[in-house]
Protein backbone atom coordinates (compact mmCIF):
# COMPACT_ATOMS: atom_id res chain seq x y z
CA UNK A 1 0.00 0.00 0.00
CA UNK A 2 1.27 3.45 -0.65
CA UNK A 3 1.39 5.48 3.01
CA UNK A 4 3.27 8.83 4.06
CA UNK A 5 6.73 8.04 6.02
CA UNK A 6 8.54 10.46 8.27
CA UNK A 7 12.49 8.85 7.63
CA UNK A 8 14.12 11.38 9.40
CA UNK A 9 13.83 15.28 11.23
CA UNK A 10 12.63 17.18 8.17
CA UNK A 11 12.11 14.28 5.65
CA UNK A 12 8.70 12.92 4.77
CA UNK A 13 7.89 11.02 1.61
CA UNK A 14 5.25 8.73 0.15
CA UNK A 15 5.99 5.38 -0.72
CA UNK A 16 4.72 1.79 -1.06
CA UNK A 17 4.86 -0.45 2.35
CA UNK A 18 3.54 -3.88 3.67
CA UNK A 19 -0.18 -3.94 4.19
CA UNK A 20 -1.14 -4.40 7.86
CA UNK A 21 -2.43 -7.13 9.38
CA UNK A 22 -5.13 -6.93 12.41
CA UNK A 23 -4.58 -8.33 15.54
CA UNK A 24 -7.24 -10.61 16.66
CA UNK A 25 -9.19 -7.39 18.59
CA UNK A 26 -8.26 -4.90 15.74
CA UNK A 27 -9.93 -3.54 12.56
CA UNK A 28 -8.16 -2.83 9.34
CA UNK A 29 -9.43 0.58 7.81
CA UNK A 30 -9.53 2.02 4.20
CA UNK A 31 -8.37 5.28 5.04
CA UNK A 32 -11.02 7.87 3.51
CA UNK A 33 -9.46 11.20 4.99
CA UNK A 34 -6.63 11.89 7.31
CA UNK A 35 -5.95 15.09 8.71
CA UNK A 36 -3.07 17.10 9.34
CA UNK A 37 -1.96 19.22 12.75
CA UNK A 38 0.81 20.76 14.90
CA UNK A 39 1.65 17.25 15.60
CA UNK A 40 2.18 16.15 12.77
CA UNK A 41 4.90 19.28 12.59
CA UNK A 42 6.39 18.33 15.68
CA UNK A 43 6.74 14.39 15.09
CA UNK A 44 8.21 16.00 11.45
CA UNK A 45 11.18 17.89 13.28
CA UNK A 46 12.05 15.17 15.77
CA UNK A 47 10.02 15.65 18.33
CA UNK A 48 6.98 13.56 20.12
CA UNK A 49 7.47 10.60 17.57
CA UNK A 50 9.83 8.21 20.23
CA UNK A 51 11.72 6.60 16.94
CA UNK A 52 11.67 6.81 13.02
CA UNK A 53 10.75 5.64 10.66
CA UNK A 54 7.46 6.74 11.30
CA UNK A 55 3.79 6.86 8.88
CA UNK A 56 2.04 9.66 10.19
CA UNK A 57 -1.86 10.66 10.91
CA UNK A 58 -3.79 10.68 13.97
CA UNK A 59 -6.90 12.15 12.63
CA UNK A 60 -8.91 10.01 10.19
CA UNK A 61 -11.48 7.81 8.92
CA UNK A 62 -12.73 5.70 7.22
CA UNK A 63 -14.81 1.96 6.24
CA UNK A 64 -13.49 -1.08 7.32
CA UNK A 65 -11.99 -3.45 5.26
CA UNK A 66 -10.82 -6.19 7.65
CA UNK A 67 -11.06 -7.32 11.28
CA UNK A 68 -9.14 -9.64 13.81
CA UNK A 69 -10.69 -13.28 14.66
CA UNK A 70 -12.09 -11.91 18.40
CA UNK A 71 -13.80 -8.98 16.51
CA UNK A 72 -17.60 -8.52 17.20
CA UNK A 73 -18.48 -4.94 17.85
CA UNK A 74 -17.99 -4.34 14.47
CA UNK A 75 -17.71 -5.79 10.55
CA UNK A 76 -16.50 -5.12 7.21
CA UNK A 77 -18.30 -2.19 5.73
CA UNK A 78 -18.89 -0.28 9.15
CA UNK A 79 -17.89 3.56 8.53
CA UNK A 80 -15.97 5.11 11.86
CA UNK A 81 -13.89 7.45 12.69
CA UNK A 82 -11.07 6.23 14.68
CA UNK A 83 -9.49 7.70 17.96
CA UNK A 84 -6.17 7.65 18.21
CA UNK A 85 -5.42 6.84 21.64
CA UNK A 86 -3.20 4.02 23.21
CA UNK A 87 -3.24 3.59 27.14
CA UNK A 88 -1.83 0.75 28.81
CA UNK A 89 -4.46 0.64 31.49
CA UNK A 90 -2.38 -0.49 34.35
CA UNK A 91 -0.32 2.50 35.54
CA UNK A 92 -1.16 4.84 38.39
CA UNK A 93 -2.83 7.65 35.83
CA UNK A 94 -4.64 4.96 33.81
CA UNK A 95 -5.88 3.30 37.10
CA UNK A 96 -7.12 7.27 38.13
CA UNK A 97 -9.62 7.55 35.16
CA UNK A 98 -6.42 9.96 33.73
CA UNK A 99 -5.36 7.50 30.35
CA UNK A 100 -3.84 10.87 28.32
CA UNK A 101 -1.52 11.07 30.90
CA UNK A 102 -0.45 7.29 30.77
CA UNK A 103 3.12 6.73 31.65
CA UNK A 104 3.63 4.56 28.66
CA UNK A 105 1.21 6.99 26.66
CA UNK A 106 1.40 6.08 22.87
CA UNK A 107 -0.92 6.76 19.85
CA UNK A 108 -1.87 5.73 16.43
CA UNK A 109 0.08 8.35 14.37
CA UNK A 110 2.43 9.06 16.98
CA UNK A 111 4.15 6.48 18.53
CA UNK A 112 3.08 3.68 15.83
CA UNK A 113 2.25 3.67 12.19
CA UNK A 114 -0.92 6.24 11.50
CA UNK A 115 -3.88 6.97 9.12
CA UNK A 116 -1.40 8.50 6.44
CA UNK A 117 -1.72 6.02 4.30
CA UNK A 118 -4.31 3.71 2.08
CA UNK A 119 -4.91 1.53 5.54
CA UNK A 120 -4.45 1.83 8.90
CA UNK A 121 -5.16 -0.53 11.62
CA UNK A 122 -6.69 0.33 14.97
CA UNK A 123 -8.07 -1.31 18.03
CA UNK A 124 -11.78 -1.92 17.49
CA UNK A 125 -12.07 -0.30 21.02
CA UNK A 126 -11.04 2.85 19.29
CA UNK A 127 -13.81 2.83 16.46
CA UNK A 128 -16.78 4.88 16.57
CA UNK A 129 -19.42 3.93 14.00
CA UNK A 130 -20.84 7.13 11.86
CA UNK A 131 -24.18 7.41 11.02
CA UNK A 132 -25.78 7.39 7.70
CA UNK A 133 -25.71 11.05 7.24
CA UNK A 134 -21.85 11.93 7.96
CA UNK A 135 -19.75 11.99 4.74
CA UNK A 136 -16.67 9.58 6.12
CA UNK A 137 -14.39 12.16 4.27
CA UNK A 138 -15.34 15.13 6.44
CA UNK A 139 -15.26 12.77 9.97
CA UNK A 140 -11.21 13.29 10.45
CA UNK A 141 -12.83 16.46 11.70
CA UNK A 142 -13.85 14.62 14.94
CA UNK A 143 -10.47 13.73 16.54
CA UNK A 144 -9.41 17.66 17.02
CA UNK A 145 -12.84 18.56 18.18
CA UNK A 146 -12.29 15.96 20.87
CA UNK A 147 -9.44 17.62 21.97
CA UNK A 148 -11.49 20.80 22.03
CA UNK A 149 -13.86 19.07 23.97
CA UNK A 150 -11.49 17.95 26.50
CA UNK A 151 -10.46 21.43 26.76
CA UNK A 152 -13.32 22.81 27.74
CA UNK A 153 -14.16 19.78 30.47
CA UNK A 154 -10.83 21.11 31.67
CA UNK A 155 -12.26 24.98 31.90
CA UNK A 156 -15.48 23.52 33.77
CA UNK A 157 -16.83 27.27 31.77
CA UNK A 158 -18.65 29.66 33.60
CA UNK A 159 -22.28 30.98 32.15
CA UNK A 160 -21.71 34.83 30.61
CA UNK A 161 -17.57 34.18 30.56
CA UNK A 162 -15.75 36.58 28.66
CA UNK A 163 -13.65 34.49 26.30
CA UNK A 164 -10.17 35.49 24.57
CA UNK A 165 -8.58 33.20 22.05
CA UNK A 166 -5.60 33.01 20.71
CA UNK A 167 -5.53 31.35 17.01
CA UNK A 168 -7.77 31.09 14.61
CA UNK A 169 -6.72 28.11 13.31
CA UNK A 170 -8.89 24.84 13.08
CA UNK A 171 -8.13 24.72 17.19
CA UNK A 172 -9.19 28.09 17.88
CA UNK A 173 -11.95 27.98 15.39
CA UNK A 174 -13.63 24.79 17.31
CA UNK A 175 -13.02 26.79 20.56
CA UNK A 176 -14.96 29.27 19.64
CA UNK A 177 -17.94 27.37 18.25
CA UNK A 178 -17.86 25.44 21.79
CA UNK A 179 -17.46 28.51 23.57
CA UNK A 180 -20.67 29.92 22.10
CA UNK A 181 -22.60 26.51 22.61
CA UNK A 182 -21.11 26.89 26.59
CA UNK A 183 -22.77 30.02 27.28
CA UNK A 184 -20.06 32.51 27.05
CA UNK A 185 -21.44 36.04 26.91
CA UNK A 186 -19.04 36.95 24.50
CA UNK A 187 -16.18 35.02 22.20
CA UNK A 188 -13.00 38.24 21.18
CA UNK A 189 -10.51 36.20 18.44
CA UNK A 190 -6.87 36.69 17.71
CA UNK A 191 -4.64 35.93 14.74
CA UNK A 192 -1.95 38.33 13.01
CA UNK A 193 -3.16 35.91 9.65
CA UNK A 194 -6.08 38.06 8.36
CA UNK A 195 -7.55 35.04 6.50
CA UNK A 196 -7.70 32.99 9.31
CA UNK A 197 -9.53 35.51 11.39
CA UNK A 198 -11.84 36.29 8.77
CA UNK A 199 -13.32 32.74 9.37
CA UNK A 200 -13.28 33.98 13.12
CA UNK A 201 -15.86 36.76 12.37
CA UNK A 202 -18.04 33.66 9.79
CA UNK A 203 -18.61 31.54 12.49
CA UNK A 204 -19.87 34.27 14.43
CA UNK A 205 -16.94 35.70 16.74
CA UNK A 206 -17.98 38.79 19.20
CA UNK A 207 -14.59 40.96 17.98
CA UNK A 208 -11.74 39.66 15.61
CA UNK A 209 -8.16 41.52 15.81
CA UNK A 210 -4.38 41.61 15.91
CA UNK A 211 -3.63 42.08 18.82
CA UNK A 212 -5.81 42.53 21.97
CA UNK A 213 -5.12 46.15 22.56
CA UNK A 214 -6.90 46.57 19.81
CA UNK A 215 -10.32 45.24 22.07
CA UNK A 216 -9.71 47.92 24.58
CA UNK A 217 -11.07 45.49 27.83
CA UNK A 218 -8.36 46.63 30.49
CA UNK A 219 -10.16 44.36 32.70
CA UNK A 220 -9.08 41.35 30.83
CA UNK A 221 -10.71 38.41 30.30
CA UNK A 222 -12.53 35.69 32.15
CA UNK A 223 -11.34 32.60 29.98
CA UNK A 224 -7.98 33.13 28.01
CA UNK A 225 -7.53 30.30 25.76
CA UNK A 226 -4.08 30.06 23.51
CA UNK A 227 -4.58 27.98 20.58
CA UNK A 228 -1.49 28.89 18.96
CA UNK A 229 1.57 27.19 21.17
CA UNK A 230 3.91 30.50 19.90
CA UNK A 231 5.79 31.82 22.83
CA UNK A 232 4.80 35.52 22.30
CA UNK A 233 1.38 34.97 22.34
CA UNK A 234 1.74 32.96 25.50
CA UNK A 235 3.59 35.46 27.20
CA UNK A 236 0.89 37.94 26.18
CA UNK A 237 -2.42 35.86 26.87
CA UNK A 238 -1.03 35.12 30.49
CA UNK A 239 -1.28 39.06 31.20
CA UNK A 240 -4.57 39.25 29.87
CA UNK A 241 -6.50 37.22 32.29
CA UNK A 242 -9.12 38.87 34.53
CA UNK A 243 -8.96 38.75 38.11
CA UNK A 244 -10.52 34.85 38.68
CA UNK A 245 -9.64 33.91 35.89
CA UNK A 246 -8.14 31.00 33.82
CA UNK A 247 -5.77 30.66 31.06
CA UNK A 248 -5.80 27.82 29.08
CA UNK A 249 -2.69 26.22 27.45
CA UNK A 250 -4.50 24.41 24.34
CA UNK A 251 -1.81 25.22 21.66
CA UNK A 252 0.99 22.89 21.44
CA UNK A 253 3.90 24.60 22.15
CA UNK A 254 7.55 23.43 21.12
CA UNK A 255 9.49 21.64 23.52
CA UNK A 256 12.07 24.49 24.46
CA UNK A 257 9.11 26.80 24.33
CA UNK A 258 9.33 29.32 27.69
CA UNK A 259 7.19 32.19 29.65
CA UNK A 260 7.78 34.02 32.77
CA UNK A 261 4.37 33.86 35.06
CA UNK A 262 3.69 36.54 37.77
CA UNK A 263 3.57 34.73 41.22
CA UNK A 264 2.37 37.26 43.58
CA UNK A 265 -0.70 38.19 40.70
CA UNK A 266 -1.49 34.52 40.47
CA UNK A 267 -1.57 34.37 44.17
CA UNK A 268 -3.30 37.92 45.03
CA UNK A 269 -5.89 37.64 41.32
CA UNK A 270 -6.49 34.03 42.03
CA UNK A 271 -5.89 33.08 39.00
CA UNK A 272 -5.84 29.76 37.22
CA UNK A 273 -3.20 28.57 34.61
CA UNK A 274 -3.93 25.07 33.38
CA UNK A 275 -3.43 22.84 30.20
CA UNK A 276 -5.40 20.35 28.40
CA UNK A 277 -3.79 17.29 26.75
CA UNK A 278 -5.15 15.35 23.64
CA UNK A 279 -8.18 13.24 24.31
CA UNK A 280 -10.04 12.37 27.20
CA UNK A 281 -13.13 10.64 27.41
CA UNK A 282 -14.68 13.01 24.93
CA UNK A 283 -13.85 10.80 21.48
CA UNK A 284 -17.24 9.85 21.65
CA UNK A 285 -18.97 13.19 22.90
CA UNK A 286 -17.15 14.90 19.77
CA UNK A 287 -18.31 12.42 17.15
CA UNK A 288 -21.70 13.06 18.69
CA UNK A 289 -21.91 16.49 18.51
CA UNK A 290 -20.51 16.33 14.93
CA UNK A 291 -22.90 14.55 13.70
CA UNK A 292 -25.61 17.32 15.14
CA UNK A 293 -23.38 19.52 12.51
CA UNK A 294 -21.93 21.63 15.85
CA UNK A 295 -18.58 21.72 12.72
CA UNK A 296 -19.29 22.52 9.08
CA UNK A 297 -16.73 20.94 7.21
CA UNK A 298 -16.92 23.08 3.96
CA UNK A 299 -15.70 26.12 6.22
CA UNK A 300 -13.34 23.56 8.33
CA UNK A 301 -11.56 21.82 5.95
CA UNK A 302 -9.85 24.23 3.04
CA UNK A 303 -7.70 21.65 1.48
CA UNK A 304 -8.51 17.96 0.28
CA UNK A 305 -5.19 16.82 -1.68
CA UNK A 306 -4.52 13.05 -2.74
CA UNK A 307 -1.95 10.84 -0.14
CA UNK A 308 0.79 11.26 -2.87
CA UNK A 309 1.05 15.37 -2.66
CA UNK A 310 1.16 14.54 1.25
CA UNK A 311 4.35 16.32 1.55
CA UNK A 312 3.14 19.60 -0.34
CA UNK A 313 0.04 19.27 2.34
CA UNK A 314 2.66 19.55 5.08
CA UNK A 315 4.44 22.65 3.32
CA UNK A 316 0.84 24.30 3.15
CA UNK A 317 0.57 23.50 6.27
CA UNK A 318 3.57 24.95 7.44
CA UNK A 319 3.16 28.18 5.90
CA UNK A 320 -0.18 28.69 7.58
CA UNK A 321 -2.04 28.35 4.51
CA UNK A 322 -5.90 27.56 4.74
CA UNK A 323 -7.38 25.80 7.49
CA UNK A 324 -7.30 22.11 8.09
CA UNK A 325 -5.78 20.05 5.48
CA UNK A 326 -6.42 16.62 4.71
CA UNK A 327 -5.01 13.97 2.92
CA UNK A 328 -7.65 11.33 1.11
CA UNK A 329 -5.83 8.52 0.16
Amino acid sequence: MRAAIVEAPGKVSVTTVPDPTPGPRDVVVDVASCGLCGTDLHILQGEFAPSLPLVPGHEFAGEIVGVGSEVTELAVGDRVAVDPSLHCHECRYCRNGRGNLCERWAAIGVTVSGGAAEYAVAPVANCVKLPDHIDVKDAALIEPLSCAVRGYDVLNSTLGAEVLIYGSGTMGLMMLELAKRTGAAGVDVLDVNPERLATAGLLGCSRSAAGADELDRPGGWDVVIDATGNAAAIQDGLGRVAKGGTFLQFGVADYATTAVIEPYRIYNQEITITGSMAVLHSYERAAALFATGILDPSVFISDRLPLDQYPQAVDRFKAGVGRKIVVEP
